[in-house]
């Protein structure tokens, strides 16, 4: 089997060591080219000349962001995308149910591998741009765009730096009293307003340590999108979901949260324009979002005891 591997090499827990391991392991039984990125998007282009170059398989060595770098590049192909966690989180690769330690994960990929396990599963998009398992409209989008412009600190820095960026935007950096929000349903008709939403892929939202945020249990990459929204942006209720979300437990109960499911389009406007985010990488701002999901759009590599 031909493979292109893209290691991020800047990515937060990627290593010389684990690069040339994993390479060494790849190569036992398959044909490998590695190849490193350079600049942002890059990973889109070189996924993109893989599929054109019919390579089997594209396995990505880095963060959430190379990682979506990539399934843009292969949306729509028969080239199929293997994940190796290498950022500071790997919120997909643990959604994937992969081990946090990148060579120990490139084994059970050569599992999947030996076993054929590749299956065609949804993709998320916002203005064209697809994602895997989250878009941020508003708040965490802030926060992401915070932690970027301190890109050299988040090698280092990890999850301590994301504290400090959320405690600094929603002092400093986001308007908590009049919502910006309009989420729209499909023919339209506003649905409701709000400061925050999250359209979904795929559960969890994100990891703190090892714990997981659960706001659509159950949501997998066979599914329809998932929209929540927060109707108001205060303590009480980013409390409430959070401290529900980490146990687990159902948001129905939820005061001012909207949550929408089976969702194959949605409509987001905002006034003033908001920021946004897909799968931890910052966009920039928009006043209006178009949202749709495409079923079975991307061929991925899945461990063996994984269900989509």
């Amino acid at each position: 089997m031909r493979i292109l591997l893209i290691v991020n090499a800047v990515a937060s827990s990627v290593t010389r060591r684990q690069r040339v391991m994993i390479h060494k392991a790849l190569s036992t039984e398959h044909d490998v080219t590695i190849t490193e990125t350079s600049r942002r998007g890059h990973a889109t282009r070189l996924a993109q000349s893989a599929a054109r170059e019919n390579y089997d398989l594209v396995v990505v060595l880095g963060g959430d962001g190379t990682v979506n770098e990539a399934a843009n590049g292969l949306a729509g192909t028969e080239t199929a995308l293997g994940v190796l966690p290498g950022g500071s989180t790997n919120v997909f690769a643990r959604i994937l149910g992969l081990p946090d330690e990148s060579v120990e994960a490139a084994g059970v990929l050569l599992d999947a591998l030996g076993a054929n396990n590749i299956n065609r599963v949804g993709l998320g998009s916002v203005e064209g741009r697809y994602f895997l398992f989250h878009c941020g409209i508003g708040f965490d989008a802030a926060v992401v765009e915070q932690v970027e412009r301190r890109g050299p600190w988040k090698r280092w820095a990890g999850h301590p730096l994301f504290v400090y960026a959320a405690i600094d935007t929603w002092l400093r950096r986001v308007d908590r009293t009049n919502p910006p929000l309009r989420i729209l349903g499909p023919d339209r008709a506003e649905v409701t307003t709000g400061f925050f939403t999250v359209v979904m892929n795929a559960n969890p939202y994100t990891y703190l340590g090892n714990r997981s945020l659960e706001l659509i249990p159950g949501l997998g990459l066979s599914d329809p999108l998932a929209a929540i929204t927060l109707e108001k942006l205060d303590l009480r209720t980013l409390g409430s979901v959070a401290g529900k979300a980490l146990a687990h437990k159902p948001l129905d109960g939820c005061l001012n949260l909207d949550i929408r499911t089976d969702l194959r389009s949605l409509v987001i406007e905002a006034d003033p324009p908001i920021p946004y985010q897909v799968d931890g990488d910052h966009l920039g701002a928009s006043k209006r979002l178009r949202f749709a999901w495409t079923p079975n759009h991307l061929s991925l590599l899945t461990p063996l005891d994984t269900e989509g």
